[in-house]
């Protein structure tokens, strides 16, 4: 099937499925006698694999790596579950940074609340995030 057809069928853009191929994540295409690219259908399914894989928060190095496993004809399901835990570890990471984060401006917001801007010194950038 022809690049457009694909496009097409898959929801992506030309673009799109050129840079996929380019980033490795496409094994490069048989050729027509004209030169166009002539993609076999299974290639719908792997750009599924790989829209999906992204929703998930994985990486197109990742993705690459979870296709060269099953290319080479190995189940890749023990890397994927490796690759969740990292995601999942690193999202509660970012949660609990998050939190702090909103803790710090909840203090500041309140110390906002109460500053009155004419009390600020000229020296002073300002005092309400300078610590007190």
């Amino acid at each position: 099937m022809r690049i457009g057809e694909l496009a097409a069928e898959t929801g992506l853009t030309t673009k799109t499925i050129r840079f996929y191929e380019q980033a490795g994540l496409l094994p490069p295409p048989p050729r027509t006698p004209g030169g166009y690219r002539d993609y076999p259908h299974h290639t719908v399914a792997r750009l599924a694999f790989v829209r999906d894989a992204q929703a998930a928060g994985l990486t197109l190095a990742e993705i690459r790596s979870v296709l060269a496993l099953r290319d080479s004809g190995q189940a890749p399901c023990t890397q994927v579950g490796t690759l969740i835990d990292e995601h999942l570890a690193e999202i509660d990471r970012r949660m609990a940074e998050l939190r702090q984060t909103r803790t710090v401006l909840w203090e500041l917001a309140r110390r906002a609340a109460v500053t009155d801007p004419d009390t600020c010194e000229a020296g002073d950038i300002c005092t309400i995030l300078t610590r007190p």
